[in-house]
């Protein structure tokens, strides 16, 4: 009897709590289609925090999409691009305010950004920037305005560039783990934070060298808005010469030092708003929700499909990872649309798998062979990055961006010594053939398997390689001169003839349209967001444990990702760029 009692009130707490569920998504559901569109009033002034990272394809967050927060949908960089360009048009817009802090995007999207903010003061509106402490890549961006003011007890961070790279070896070493690595080319440092304690001097070469020109494009640009030359630029950094605010003022840095209030107060001179009024700011994800953009018209399609992340084998429901399955099935479709006249391929990647980057690029050849292809590179398209462009028909790139690297590696770990001597474990076994354990990290490579290994690595740089003589239409020597591993900038490459143009998405899909011999066309992206609903369902759980993650371990966190991207490298060859770059 006390049995049927205690089922019964568990069935019965069971179904209420499934009730109460069922009514509290109900509400969420009920919030969100009720919820009123977001408008914009007249006389506004877009503001944009510089801060404010923006991924290749929009992010949606459906927990507050269905609880109608104006924050649930981040914008994609390019859809941050045609906000701007669509402010310039806008008659409720008089102007843009940055509020200059961080820098939230990589060099390449920063220029992007600072591109079509110096296109959008073309229309003849105002841009005003103002920070309390800017740090460089937050200035560069902030330097496109009109008027450039800083607080007047803060500054601005115009030491010059600098990287710093983490070695693992000696991690390795306590715990009596011994990495096995299998490279080509003298330049691919990828393996280097296991097998060294500093930079070879390859590495240090080919850094010292990209660095360089992403400083000189930073002083350039800087120089030009600012009417500075770049000798004098270099000076103030190199004589630590802005130290104070007041100092950024002396040197023409900025326009004046100023107070949020007194800005703002300016601000409302501009827009012809008396002083005792509210100056009508509009947040830029505001105004994301508010606006709704055209992606053109007619029968014919341009489509672009965007490529963020690690490459990786298989598929991935998830975004900014570049699942090779789950991106043959979107080039496929693109291609066998009849009605899509040209494909955009949009890479921001430091590559991941070479199996992958050769699916990849496998599909775009064939998509190439019945209609243009044009790859647009973001921040990175390096080593698998570089794999999956380099037969487009043209390729852009930005100044800034990290491209190149071509050349691969391989690592298997020996952890027979870390089981032993620090966990006491041991390990036997038979086999059927004197290669079947190949592989196992349970004991050391012999000499005749490590040959092995390093013949299939051989053979898949030689691959890489030829995929670039046959796509760049370059002499075999040339590429392998080039190759090595090399990471290079956006200029040189376009010098050395691994890209086409300087350009961002913009200028991409103006060069696919007009290939394509289109005047008139409809954009559509890939991959296909989910629709909100099922994103809630499948995703909550992983983004709660992301945010947990990132809280625990804080600054710490980008190093704990890297330590766990190693574990996905055993066994599978990469292409895959040097290192986690932080500038």
């Amino acid at each position: 009897m006390r049995f049927f009692k205690t089922f019964l009130a568990a069935l019965l707490a069971f179904i209420v709590f499934t009730g109460l569920c069922f009514i509290v998504l109900l509400a969420i559901i009920g919030k969100a289609i009720s919820r009123e569109p977001v408008t914009v009033s007249p006389n506004g002034v877009l503001t944009l925090q510089t801060s404010q990272a923006f991924h290749e394809q929009k992010i949606v967050n459906p927990v507050a999409a269905f609880m109608g927060d104006e924050s649930s949908e981040i914008p994609g960089l390019f859809q941050a691009v045609r906000l701007i360009q669509h402010a310039a048009t806008d008659d409720n817009i008089k102007g843009i305010y940055l509020k200059v802090d961080g820098n939230g995007n990589g060099f390449a999207g920063t220029e992007e950004l600072r591109n079509a903010i110096l296109r959008f003061r073309k229309s003849g509106k105002f841009v005003y920037a103002y920070g309390e402490v800017m740090t460089q890549q937050g200035y560069y961006l902030a330097s496109a305005a009109d008027k450039v003011y800083l607080n007047p007890k803060g500054g601005i961070d115009f030491g010059g560039f600098s990287t710093q790279l983490t070695f693992l070896k000696g991690t390795l070493e306590k715990l009596d783990i011994q990495p096995e690595i299998f490279y080509c080319g003298k330049f691919k440092s990828a393996t280097e934070p296991l097998r060294e304690s500093q930079m070879t001097e390859a590495n240090r070469i080919q850094t010292n060298q990209f660095l360089g020109e992403l400083y000189g494009n930073f002083l350039s640009g800087i120089g030009k808005a600012r009417q500075l030359d770049t000798a004098t630029l270099h000076g103030y950094a190199n004589g630590n010469l802005i130290r104070e605010a007041s100092d950024a003022l002396k040197y023409k840095l900025v326009d004046g030092l100023k107070y949020d209030d007194e800005v703002v107060g300016e601000l409302k001179s501009k827009t012809g708003i008396k002083t005792e009024e509210d100056l009508n700011l509009v947040p830029f994800l505001k105004y994301n929700s508010a606006v709704t953009l055209t992606n053109g018209g007619g029968d014919n399609k341009i489509a672009v499909i965007y490529a963020q992340g690690d490459i990786i084998s298989g598929e991935a429901d998830k975004q900014n990872v570049i699942a090779s399955e789950s991106y043959i099935h979107d080039i496929r479709k693109a291609r066998e649309d009849k009605r899509v006249k040209a494909i955009v391929f949009r890479v921001n990647s430091g590559g991941g798998s070479a199996l992958a980057s050769e699916v990849i690029w496998r599909e775009l050849s064939l998509a190439k062979k019945v209609k243009p292809v044009v790859v647009s590179m973001g921040d990175y398209a390096a080593s698998g990055g570089y794999y999956i462009s380099c037969m487009a028909d043209t390729i852009f790139a930005q100044p800034n961006t990290l491209t190149g690297s071509i050349g691969v590696f391989g690592v298997m770990f020996n952890m027979e010594n870390f089981f032993k001597n620090k966990l006491g474990v041991t390990f036997d076994g038979v086999k059927t053939a004197p290669y079947a354990d190949l592989g196992t990290m349970s004991r050391p490579l012999n000499e005749v398997e490590k040959r092995f290994i390093q013949d299939g690595v051989d053979s898949i740089y030689a691959s890489f390689k030829s995929r670039v003589v046959a796509g760049r239409k370059l002499n075999p020597a040339v590429v392998d001169s080039i190759a090595q591993g090399r990471v290079w900038s956006g200029t040189d490459a376009l010098r050395l003839g691994l890209v086409d143009r300087i350009g961002g998405l913009n200028e991409a899909l103006n060069c696919a349209a007009r290939l394509a011999k289109v005047s008139e066309y409809r954009m559509v992206e890939y991959p296909e967001i989910k629709d909100k609903l099922s994103r809630l369902l499948k995703n909550v759980g992983g983004e709660v444990q992301t945010t947990m993650v990132k809280r625990e371990m804080g600054v710490n966190y980008d190093l704990y990702q890297q330590l766990k991207a190693i574990q996905h490298i055993p066994g599978d060859v990469q292409a895959k760029l040097p290192f986690s770059y932080r500038f």
